[in-house]
């Protein structure tokens, strides 16, 4: 997926290509996680499909459950414990996907540069 060290930098309309390929499959992650989030806290934690979508979201996004925990059930304190960790997970994996493409690039120009300064000077 991504070139060689000895292969050219991509053109800029690719890496943008690349850019969008990367953020598709990002929110693709995010999608499936907020729906499992939402299903899981409606179904077990017996919230309204409002409020689980808040809560969901809110873990998701790092910021924390909203309402009264001690209203949830057993089975929907322990799904929220779980996806707090699934969440902090999935906020990483996502950075990653984000920032390899532009991190790759700023290796592979940082490395050609060396290049061409080694053979102009030998």
């Amino acid at each position: 997926m991504y070139e060689h060290r000895r292969d050219p930098l991509l053109t800029a309309a690719k890496f943008k290509r690349r850019l969008v390929h990367h953020a598709g499959i990002a929110m693709g992650i995010v999608t499936g996680s907020l729906a499992m989030g939402v299903i899981g806290f409606h179904f077990l934690a017996d919230l309204a499909w409002i409020d689980a979508l808040l809560n969901a979201a809110m873990l998701l996004g790092g910021m924390g459950p909203v309402g009264d925990l001690q209203d949830w059930s057993a089975a929907g304190k322990i799904f929220a414990s779980f996806y707090a960790l699934y969440s902090g997970i999935i906020f990483l994996i996502v950075a990653g996907l984000l920032f390899a493409p532009v991190f790759h690039r700023f290796l592979h120009r940082f490395h050609l540069e060396l290049t061409d300064k080694k053979t102009k000077s030998s």
